[in-house]
């Protein structure tokens, strides 16, 4: 283990490349106007009219929005990390080892990546306790009860939503050439936690940001330490190495 740290800390150190400064910032910036514009104009009437969504509508996100559930994403991701660790250690062949290697640090981005952003979009929605839309009624859509220790009060940001966008935005980083498939299936699932009347437009936003961002962050943690991801000259992380043949 002190092998691994030393071996981790001297790639930090040797890594002097970093991200546009200002990429982050405007980045940022127009994520939070639109979580406070989504607020201001989608919440209410999404609220008011939680009872009225149409049951055809209602069943279609019923099927697909379990998806954001965290525990399979973390089981498939330990999955990957260990056995592309076990393999990097029993395969003979030098380019078999590097294969499985990769496969063990795609495990390890998608493990962190998702069982971290989870644990901060649990710990926000138990600290800010926005009621759901099903207390619309009572409290409207800027009802808050902070660590009511209610799940019907744990709406903002949407845990299904974090998972979601954390998942898609990391294979978007790892998989550049489907990125625009990823934010649509990304979009999509997200979509369906206000179509089952669980959360508010800006829930869902806010989560998908949460998610997206800490992939965000976590690829250029592991750029740094020169695992999977490199910085590109306009500062964004990109693969090391193409994962797909023709790439």
């Amino acid at each position: 283990m002190q092998a691994i740290l030393t071996s981790l800390d001297r790639r930090w150190r040797r890594n002097k490349n970093g991200f546009a400064p200002s990429h982050w910032k405007i980045c940022l910036f127009l994520t939070a106007n639109v979580v406070l514009l989504a607020a201001l104009l989608f919440d209410w009437p999404v609220g008011a009219n939680i009872k009225n969504i149409a049951p055809p509508i209602h069943f279609f996100g019923k099927l697909l929005t379990n998806f954001g559930e965290s525990g399979w994403i973390i089981l498939l991701s330990a999955f990957l990390f260990f056995e592309g660790w076990a393999g990097s250690r029993l395969l003979q062949s030098p380019r078999g080892r590097c294969q499985a290697l990769r496969i063990c640090q795609i495990g390890g981005y998608l493990l962190t990546t998702i069982a971290l952003s989870g644990i901060i979009a649990n710990l926000l929605k138990r600290a800010i306790g926005r009621a759901r839309p099903t207390h619309f009624a009572d409290w409207g859509p800027f009802g808050f009860s902070p660590f009511n220790g209610h799940a019907s009060f744990e709406s903002f940001p949407s845990g299904h939503a974090t998972t979601i966008g954390a998942f898609f935005v990391a294979l978007a980083f790892l998989f550049p050439r489907y990125r625009y498939i990823f934010a649509t299936c990304a979009l999509w699932l997200a979509t369906t936690r206000v179509m089952i009347g669980a959360h508010y437009p800006s829930d869902v936003i806010a989560g998908l940001a949460l998610g997206g961002w800490f992939s965000f962050m976590m690829a250029i943690v592991y750029s740094r330490y020169g695992l999977l991801f490199r910085i590109d000259a306009t500062g964004w992380p990109v693969p090391r190495l193409p994962l797909l043949k023709g790439k």
